[in-house]
């Protein structure tokens, strides 16, 4: 039995009359750029994300770069962030003009290690980007407090953890701001590119949204130099036709993680996710670690089974960082999650004779 990674056309199946009508109403309307089903998509995001504000965008890096430049992030200014994610994270962090800082994550949760946090804070730190990453959250509390105490910003990258709680509070509402992406593959994603900044802040919100349309919130009305990063029409009608879904579709990919918990946690040398209490995790990606990963990879892909490696190079080590100089014992975590983890199919779809097979497949190995 062949397993796929996701399988968005089954998705498009089970809601194809929805999607079908929300992009022939586009069509209809002519509203292929901003009008009212981007208005409509921010104000259904935002309640669904309990914030004040959404102020959608291109896609989730943009959304990191136009919350930062609205925090006036500047020259010499250091961003502290996690050693493990996309590199989104770290690169708007130069792009907005500041310094990139990286700090090493929690063995267990692959998370931001706040301790690492407040080991890096210098007399230049601003602010601190944790990743709720492959659908967990980081500790925000923890991270929280350091904020406070050193005057600091926060700006949560939820891009992995669509509806993901925090001992019962939603993710993105903790820091200054919070930025998603609806890449098609995400929890909730559109089919193309989109993403989008949610804050309580108003006045962030509308710097945000004046950044996003070349500077001005009416057509040739620039109050500041912006960028061009929109949420096109269609991708909003998207995107509302799926977001009412969400929260079964969030349901499902819980339930299938107790089914991969079950059969794998038994296993010798497989590590499931682990999950620190009071954490909600929406397993945009089911994480597991193996000494043996390559091979392990190899002998599920030779079956049908296909799995992917996110992310195979630890930020600091990439290439794009050489500058840093970043050796190995500064980021162990890290450094050693690399070459251990190992991502599973994964999907609201996903069967459970699906995962059975997956499971059966790694057990011979």
């Amino acid at each position: 039995m062949s397993v796929p990674f996701a399988d968005l056309q089954l998705q498009y199946q089970t809601i194809k009359s929805e999607i079908d009508g929300a992009i022939a109403a586009v069509i209809r309307d002519n509203a292929f750029i901003r009008g009212p089903y981007v208005d409509a998509f921010e104000r259904e995001f935002a309640a669904v994300a309990e914030v004040g504000h959404c102020v959608s965008c291109a896609n989730g890096t943009d959304a990191l770069y136009l919350a930062m430049a609205a925090l006036k992030v500047a020259p010499g200014d250091e961003v502290i962030t996690t050693a493990h994610s996309w590199i989104s994270t770290s690169a708007m962090i130069t792009h907005a003009g500041g310094s990139v800082v990286f700090a090493d994550t929690d063995d267990a949760t692959f998370t931001i290690d706040p301790a690492a946090i407040e080991a890096a804070i210098t007399p230049r730190t601003v602010g601190i980007i944790p990743v709720h990453l492959y659908g967990q959250p980081a500790d925000m509390d923890a991270i929280m407090a350091i904020a406070r105490k050193h005057k600091l910003w926060v700006i949560e990258d939820c891009a992995q953890a669509h509806l993901a709680r925090y001992k019962g509070q939603q993710i993105g509402t903790f820091g200054n701001a919070a930025t998603y992406s609806f890449y098609p593959g995400k929890n909730l994603g559109a089919m193309g590119d989109a993403g989008a900044v949610v804050t309580n802040d108003g006045a962030l919100a509308e710097h945000m949204t004046m950044l996003a349309r070349h500077g001005g919130l009416v057509k040739h009305q620039h109050h500041i130099e912006g960028v061009n990063s929109r949420l096109d029409g269609m991708q909003a009608a998207i995107l509302s036709a799926k977001l009412p879904h969400l929260p079964d579709w969030t349901r499902a990919r819980q339930d299938a993680a107790k089914i991969y918990d079950a059969g794998l946690n038994q296993i010798e040398d497989v590590v499931v996710p682990q999950i620190a209490v009071g954490r909600d995790h929406v397993y945009h990606l089911y994480t597991i670690q193996h000494p043996c990963r390559d091979a392990l990879a190899a002998h599920l892909n030779a079956n049908g089974v296909q799995t992917a490696i996110n992310y195979p190079t630890a930020l600091p080590f990439l290439a794009a960082y050489s500058r840093l100089d970043a050796r190995p014992e500064q980021f162990p975590n890290a450094h050693r999650a690399q070459g251990r983890i190992l991502s599973l199919p994964m999907f609201a779809e996903i069967t459970p004779e699906q995962q059975n097979e997956v499971i059966e497949l790694v057990r011979k190995f």
